[in-house]
């Protein structure tokens, strides 16, 4: 067998989206699996949807998810873009600005299996309005098929605008296997003569896509469930050319939990959004890989390495995977819990800092406690903020007490916390009076459970869940402490 060859070939449209980064995946896995080889094309040609700044976006995304191309477009460390392999270029608009897709309609012209077209949008458009208020499928009528390659050739000559069409022969059944969907069939009764070369000169998608293809020696193209009824048209075209066609896989839909596509309609879809919310990328990755597809060993939480090792195109499914939020929640925590105290201190400061909670100056050893205090309770990096809201919230605006009040203004709530108030006065705060400081106060008050912990924790944290007691005395400090323990006596 050859060396196994495959392509990840988006348009600069827009971002890349979650159904775009899985499409990579399945190719860079299967590449890595085959010890093949894993490439990156830009298909550019349709100039009208380009957007500014989409192509930086897929290559720096493509980077970040640690999903490493042998060849195709890469930045270097100014963002210009430049090429690396053997097979390129790999933008589409430069392989047209060279001529490559040239000799190739050229020969299909000359072997009458493709023809100059003539038809204007307006005789078009009013086909297929005719067509459809028949009942019929609409698609070319074939009306230039008949002018002679003489004829079609003056009149191309003296800049008649047209387009190339590709001549399907009648009644021919186009057969392929798909290594996910199985056999496949359809007549090309039931096709359309195809445009292949644009009236500006620019190839559509489905010529370049096979001329680009070939001449990349890919050996299987891995894309979305959405090209397969495009494929045919592609099988035809290879036969037509003289080539052999690879192997097709299309990938199922990724589903939002509506059972619908997931678009940017339903959700936040671009892994920005998911890289700006605070999921790591190991953790994306993992879970990506498992909507569509399954391990042997059914596991749920799988190493980069242990993805390559088992995957395979037999255990992806054929109906749609749903993309589930809480499920990737629950993967990414896993993850986090994995990191050490200091590598998720570095994770959080972003966001504390966007917060205004700290300053850009505050150290990664000074967040270690945060982290560690909240390692347990992330799904996401985000989440950060909401949950340390209590340490530098303003605890003098009036509201922050206002849920707690009835366990911070009892007799025994202010016996527990003025007993606290002394202790720390005495001996600040360490971990060694973090861990033991309670069960002291227990004894010199003989207030215990509820009692004793809801006033401490109310008056410091304003609510009666949180952290464990040990983490807030640690993250506030002898000062902190000090400050809301005054503020609550004085004013409950």
């Amino acid at each position: 067998m050859s060396e196994v060859r495959v392509r990840f070939a988006p348009s600069p449209t827009g971002y890349v989206h979650i159904g775009g980064l899985r499409t990579a995946l399945y190719n860079y896995l299967f590449a890595r699996h085959e010890k093949g080889k894993f490439i990156l094309r830009i298909e550019d040609t349709d100039r009208t949807r380009y957007v500014e700044g989409a192509l930086e976006n897929l290559i720096e995304v493509l980077q970040w998810a640690g999903l490493d191309y042998d060849e195709g477009v890469f930045l270097d460390e100014n963002r210009n873009i430049y090429e690396k392999g053997q097979y390129g270029p790999y933008i589409q608009s430069d392989r047209v600005k060279e001529g490559i897709y040239d000799k190739h309609i050229k020969k299909l012209i000359d072997e009458d299996k493709a023809y100059y077209c003539f038809c204007t949008a307006d005789r078009l458009n009013n086909l297929r309005e005719q067509q459809k208020a028949d009942g019929k499928m609409p698609k070319y009528d074939g009306l230039c098929r008949g002018i002679s390659k003489e004829e079609a050739q003056k009149r191309v000559d003296a800049g008649e605008p047209h387009v190339v069409r590709l001549k399907l022969p009648a009644n021919k059944d186009i057969q392929f296997n798909d290594a996910i969907k199985g056999h496949l069939s359809i007549n090309t009764n039931d096709m359309d003569d195809q445009v292949l070369i644009k009236t500006d000169g620019f190839p559509t998608y489905h010529f370049a896509v096979v001329i680009d293809d070939h001449d990349m020696k890919i050996t299987h193209v891995v894309r979305g469930d959405e090209w397969v009824s495009s494929t045919p048209k592609h099988v035809y075209l290879y036969e037509a050319l003289g080539w052999e066609a690879p192997t097709y896989v299309h990938l199922p839909t990724v589903l939002g939990k509506d059972k619908k596509k997931l678009s940017k309609r339903n959700a936040d879809v671009s892994v920005e959004d998911f890289k700006q919310k605070g999921y790591l990328r190991d953790a994306l990755i993992n879970y990506i890989a498992l909507v569509g597809w399954s391990p042997e060993t059914n596991q749920e939480i799988l190493s980069h390495d242990e993805l390559v090792k088992q995957f395979s195109f037999e255990r992806v499914s054929r109906s749609g995977g749903v993309f589930d939020e809480d499920k990737l929640d629950w993967v990414n925590s896993h993850y986090i819990k994995e990191l050490s105290d200091s590598e998720l201190a570095a994770e959080l400061k972003p966001y504390l800092v966007e917060s205004g909670y700290i300053s850009e100056d505050k150290s990664i050893e000074e967040l270690e406690e945060i982290a560690a205090t909240f390692k347990t309770s992330l799904n996401k990096f985000s989440e950060i903020v909401k949950q340390t809201d209590f340490i530098f919230a303003d605890y003098q605006n009036g509201v922050f007490y206002d849920e707690v009040k009835e366990n911070i203004n009892s007799e025994d709530a202010k016996k527990v916390l003025t007993t606290l108030k002394v202790i720390v006065e005495n001996e600040g705060m360490n971990e060694e009076l973090a861990k033991s400081v309670m069960k002291r106060i227990q004894k010199e008050t003989g207030i215990k459970g509820k009692s004793l912990f809801f006033p401490v924790r109310s008056a410091l944290s304003g609510s009666e869940h949180g952290p464990e007691m040990v983490h807030i005395f640690m993250i506030l400090g002898k000062e902190g402490i000090l400050n809301r323990l005054n503020y609550v006596l004085e004013n409950y």
